[in-house]
């Protein structure tokens, strides 16, 4: 797991690399997500968590 932010439900994309010569070779990229604990329903938890949600306040951190 990991590479999913449990909030928000943001997850991996896939696609092409394109080199200068236009060959294309599959990739992924994956979402930055930290593993916090937070506060739910009065209980803390330990989840995984995009930065843009961390920020952006959604989650209550339990310090």
């Amino acid at each position: 797991m990991g590479k999913m932010c449990e909030i928000c439900g943001k997850g991996t994309m896939s696609g092409n690399n394109v080199s200068h010569s236009k060959k294309a070779t599959r990739t992924y990229w994956a979402p930055n997500t930290q593993k916090v604990r937070v506060v739910v329903d009065g209980t803390p938890k330990s989840m995984y968590v995009c930065t843009r949600c961390l920020r952006s306040g959604k989650v209550e951190r339990n310090v």
